[in-house]
């Protein structure tokens, strides 16, 4: 990294620099799920996640009502044993903190190891049609 940016990134405030890296982190969660892995790997994390995370985010609704019903998207990175860790949402709403709260709790599917990672990122846009 050049020196001019090294500097401008510290000239930043907070919250741009942890916009940048959430930022970051979705494209890297979507670049993986696009990769010679992520098909295989969305299919495993969707056949086990569906149910209950439709069962959480309907309590999450429930539980901040009247909720905030605005998209966010979640990022997390997932362990070689299905462990979640680094959770967080974007925009960070109730109910957005709420399925943080409940993905950092959740086991995922044990996913494929990457060569150039140390554990696997996913993102999960999420919208409320109902």
């Amino acid at each position: 990294m050049s020196i001019v940016l090294a500097i401008a990134l510290q000239l930043l405030p907070p919250t741009a620099r942890a916009d940048e890296a959430f930022a970051a982190r979705v494209t890297r969660g979507r670049l993986v799920e696009v990769g010679p892995t992520g098909p295989a790997y969305q299919k495993a994390l969707w056949s086990q996640i569906t149910g209950p995370m439709t069962t959480a985010l309907k309590d999450c609704l429930a539980s901040n009502a009247p909720a905030d019903r605005s998209p966010f998207t979640l990022v997390a990175d997932v362990t070689s044993d299905g462990r979640t860790t680094r959770v967080a949402a974007e925009p960070g709403t109730p109910v957005a903190n709420c399925m943080t709260a409940w993905l950092a709790s959740t086991m995922l599917p044990a996913p494929p190891k990457l060569a150039d990672q140390p554990v696997y990122p996913i993102e999960i846009d999420v919208s409320i049609t109902h």
